[in-house]
């Protein structure tokens, strides 16, 4: 498949195994990725981690600010398939119509469920016990295009996105490279979704990582595991916030919903719904992330007890 000419589209970490494999496997005449963002506390302009691999290996990078007013680099490259991996912006008719082979994207779920931008985080939070690879023809709608074909795996209780989400790129990556050949041959499947089954997931938004104590542990402590290593759930404790990286269902609740009812040596125990959450690893503003009992050598611990937190 070296002769196969391939546009690449695909921004975060997670898109980065599946370039890698195809610049091994094909012939990448392109990469799009999203614009350069600032990053840190110093704004550092920061190209995408799919813009970093494709300029080590020599390959032309093409950053459009809005690609349904900017794509005629795309089709004077002529490629011979479109392929997609976490992208970011909707990819307009005019490409999706272009190569003869189509424009297949990677999609981290099993669609027709969790469809859109947050799967991976929306299967930990929901507390699902699989989820998998689809590789799927692309088309107007958001992830609504024919199933090529599927891979699952189980997610695992310690499982957080940054552990799933690289477990889902490398099956993805291999996914697509066992799929490939029957795509160029067009001996593949192309199966229509079950539209009875769909699901739909959106972008996160900054009021979706504060954690809601009038839920059930559990589901605290998987909105926990699914927001981790970012953007990371958080509360407020006097006012502050305070980042929440790791927990764990404790035992019966002691008092009022959402107030801190037991500190121990390496702990702090949060009341819910149904019981309370021992809070394990943390980041207080404006300092790194830390275990609960690194936190305790420079915080009087005691000073939680009975505080509400927000």
């Amino acid at each position: 498949m070296k002769d196969l000419k391939v546009v690449f589209m695909g921004t975060p970490d997670f898109a980065v195994p599946v370039l890698k494999e195809l610049i091994e496997n094909t012939n990448v005449v392109l990469v799009v990725t999203k614009e350069d963002k600032e990053v840190g506390r110093k704004r550092v302009l920061t190209p995408s981690p799919v813009a970093v691999l494709a300029a080590s290996r020599g390959i032309e990078v093409f950053k459009p600010h809005r690609l349904k007013n900017d794509y005629q680099v795309i089709l004077d490259k002529d490629p011979d398939i479109i392929i997609t991996c976490a992208y970011g912006q909707i990819v307009p008719t005019a490409i999706l119509e272009y190569p003869p082979l189509g424009c297949i994207n990677v999609h981290a779920s099993l669609l027709p469920k969790y469809r859109g931008a947050s799967p991976i985080t929306a299967v930990i939070m929901n507390g699902e016990e699989k989820t998998g690879i689809t590789i799927m023809y692309m088309d107007e709608g958001i992830d609504t295009g024919n199933i090529i074909h599927a891979s699952e795996i189980s997610i695992e209780s310690a499982d957080t996105y940054g552990t799933l989400s690289e477990k889902l790129s490398v099956l993805g990556a291999d996914l697509l490279m066992k799929t490939l050949p029957s795509i160029v041959d067009e001996t593949n499947f192309s199966l229509a979704q079950d539209e009875s089954e769909a699901t739909y997931v959106g972008m996160l938004k900054r009021e979706d990582e504060r954690l809601d104590f009038n839920d059930a542990a559990k589901n605290i402590v998987n909105k926990i595991r699914a927001l981790n290593p970012e953007p990371l759930a958080n509360i407020l404790v006097d006012d502050e916030e305070w980042k929440i990286l790791s927990a764990e269902v404790g035992s019966t609740k002691t008092g009022e919903v959402g107030v801190i009812s037991e500190v121990g040596k390496d702990y702090f125990s949060i009341n819910c719904q149904d019981g309370c959450v021992n809070i394990r690893e943390i980041k207080p503003s404006g300092k790194k992330n830390m275990m609960v009992r690194d936190f305790f050598n420079g915080y009087k611990k005691e000073n939680l007890i009975n505080k509400k937190v927000g």
